[in-house]
């Protein structure tokens, strides 16, 4: 197996340490907008030479299709903000690779009824081009890291083993991580989360399919395990909305995400004064994105391990029928403590916890224990064999009866 990294931010440069404990792949080729943050990522091993440092700009499928070939590479692991999604999407099905991702395409809301119809939905562009891909004999494996992803191999779990008829899979992610010295530093990538948070939330029910509601509804207080304890949980557009009613039968799928009154005001503020778009707008002669001003001017999430104290938890709610007949409800999950993945790996809890599963991912893909073509979630493959394994990895998940 040889691998493209594309991306050598937060989880770009964490899937490198993960991954070279592993003897699964031959080459991993780690690229950036920015070579010299791909060089850093790759010179903390000095002694592995299958890394190899490159320069890509991920806007342009060609470039990706071009690099491919350079190194004659088989899997393609896209690291970069959702915006980049198509070119490197498109790039690696070009050159004959297979792709994983942790975000999929862009959603567009309706733009008459936002809060009650779906427009574009989240994955929409590359599920359109399923049928290329399993002509092409490629995998597109969309969604495989923590959330979606890892929460998505629950919900199969749930499934195939816990229930005979679910009611609702619903997603919660919360933590208690804190950064010190910042009044407002955000632990994953400000573009993304602006842009999952402030569009309309996707819920799906049988009776009615995909549809929206207004941004942060529907708050409840949910009490994650390991000492985190109650976070108020509110509706956000995530992608397992739309990809686990796809292969998990379900009445209801939702995800609510632990953002806490603060965050959501800081969020709320930037919407109300146009910070949150990502058209140009010109200052002093420079087109410059608002959007792209407010991540400038935030720490950069990948740097802040350092001063970040406290565990994340990403998890999945699963109610209804268990196999006995009776009403069940359990909460599988995954809790990574910040202290650790800093001492073992030099990265935050948050990067590191979304980095390990397509590192996971792609051993089960070099092993042919996952296989497949088109363009498929996590849900769409047997849970038992990553679950095991991301054990192995010395990461095990959790299960709490009761939710």
């Amino acid at each position: 197996m040889r691998i493209l990294v594309i991306g050598a931010g937060g989880v770009g440069s964490a899937v490198v340490p993960i991954a070279v404990r592993r003897r699964f792949f031959e080459r991993m080729v780690v690229a950036d907008y920015d070579l010299a943050r791909a060089e850093r990522a790759v010179a903390r091993f000095p002694g592995d030479d299958r890394l190899v440092p490159a320069q890509v700009d991920a806007s342009h499928p060609e470039e990706v299709a071009a690099l491919c070939r350079e190194h004659a590479i088989t899997h393609v692991l896209n690291a970069v903000d959702p915006r980049f999604v198509m070119p490197i999407f498109d790039g690696a099905l070009a050159a004959g690779a297979d792709y994983l991702d942790m975000a999929m395409s862009l959603s567009h809301p309706d733009p008459e009824t936002p809060y009650e119809r779906t427009g574009l939905k989240l994955g929409d562009e590359q599920f359109a081009q399923a049928d290329a891909w399993a002509g092409a004999g490629r995998l597109a494996l969309v969604g495989v890291g923590v959330e979606p992803g890892l929460s998505d191999i629950f919900a199969r779990y749930a499934q195939d083993h816990l229930f005979s008829e679910i009611d609702e899979v619903g997603v919660r992610d919360g933590a208690n991580l804190v950064v010190e010295g910042y009044d407002f530093a955000p632990s994953f990538s400000i573009w993304t989360t602006i842009e999952e948070c402030l569009n309309p939330p996707v819920i799906w029910e049988t009776d009615l399919g995909w549809y929206t509601t207004p941004p942060f509804s529907e708050p409840e207080v949910f009490d994650f395990p390991e000492g985190i304890g109650p976070v108020e949980c509110v509706n956000v557009e995530h992608e397992e909305v739309l990809l686990i009613p796809r292969w998990v039968k379900a009445k209801r799928v939702t995800f609510k995400y632990g953002l806490g009154d603060e965050f959501i005001n800081v969020l709320k503020v930037l919407h109300m004064l146009g910070l949150d778009r990502t058209s140009k707008v010109k200052v002093g002669g420079v087109e410059v994105s608002p959007r792209d001003v407010v991540a400038a001017c935030l720490p950069d999430p990948a740097q802040l391990g350092d001063r970040m104290r406290g565990k994340t938890c990403a998890g999945t709610w699963v109610t209804g029928t268990g196999n006995d007949g009776q009403p069940r409800s359990v909460y599988l999950y995954h809790v990574v403590d910040n202290e650790v993945t800093m001492r073992d790996d030099g990265s935050q809890a948050v990067v590191w916890q979304t980095a390990i599963n397509p590192v996971v991912a792609l051993e089960l893909l070099s092993t042919g224990v996952w296989s497949g073509t088109g363009v498929l979630g996590p849900e769409a493959f047997d849970a038992v064999p990553f679950l095991d394994l991301l054990t192995a990895y010395g990461s095990p998940w959790g299960m709490r009866e009761g939710g």
